[in-house]
């Protein structure tokens, strides 16, 4: 037996990288999936054709996470379609690379308006759907969130409040949602090339994870006992060590 079957999920940012394969393996497990996209039309297109040649009920929807009114439109929209919602995995983010000297107030806002206050307001219109459900929330954080890049500090900080927003979430909604958080490390989503090796060589497995990894994390906080919330894991291959 699929151990989602039944059950539906919404995926942020799920048309490409790490976002498509979650939405792949909720699928794979037996839920009925959404994805929200923004300008990654195509992509999002495919996405849902892949899920669906696989037997998948599956829906995208436009959706600019940093307009509160969309926001809750598209969680409305998808709940509309699937009729319930029993996990949100809040996967959209922003990186970039910056000296700290050099962030404007729009990077950092930019930063901070998708990493963390979009996790925020999504839960937050998801929240009576997965009560009702006794769902389960996942966020994906970052490597960055626990330790300090120089040259990324707006983005680690995003991350390092969305990991508290995690554990916030896991204690001001229970029992009824578990919440949890996982942290990938350096994860190749494209071709392999040579600006990797060093990511490589310094990670005890001696390789870069990837989105494989990542789904591998989100599937056991997803199929996993509910019991389990509040913890945030990381997926580095012990990069962070």
């Amino acid at each position: 037996m699929k151990l989602l079957q039944g059950q539906a999920a919404l995926v942020t940012g799920g048309a490409k990288r790490i976002g498509r394969a979650l939405a792949m393996a909720l699928g794979a497990a037996g839920a009925r999936v959404a994805i929200t996209y923004r300008d990654s039309e195509a992509d999002a297109r495919k996405t849902i054709a892949d899920l669906e040649a696989a037997g998948v009920e599956a829906s995208a929807v436009r959706a600019n996470l940093g307009h509160p009114e969309e926001i809750r439109a598209a969680v409305n929209e998808a709940v509309a379609r699937m009729g319930r919602l029993d996990i949100l995995v809040n996967n959209a983010g922003r990186f970039e690379t910056a000296p700290l000297e050099s962030i404007t107030v729009e990077q950092w806002d930019a930063m901070f308006e998708t990493n963390t206050r979009a996790p925020f307001l999504t839960a937050q219109a998801a929240y009576r759907h997965l009560k009702a459900a006794r769902g389960r929330i996942i966020n994906i954080g970052s490597l960055g969130g626990m330790h300090p890049w120089p040259t990324h500090a707006h983005y680690c900080t995003s991350k390092a409040a969305l990991h508290m927003l995690t554990r916030s979430m896991s204690k001001a909604w229970a029992p009824e949602i578990s919440v949890n958080c996982v942290a990938p490390g350096m994860i190749v989503t494209g071709e392999v090339t040579s600006e990797y090796e060093p990511f490589a060589r310094r990670t005890p497995m001696k390789r870069n994870g990837t989105v494989d990894d990542v789904a591998a994390a989100v599937m056991f906080f997803a199929t996993g006992p509910h019991f389990i919330t509040g913890q945030v894991l990381s997926v580095d291959g012990g990069l962070g060590l």
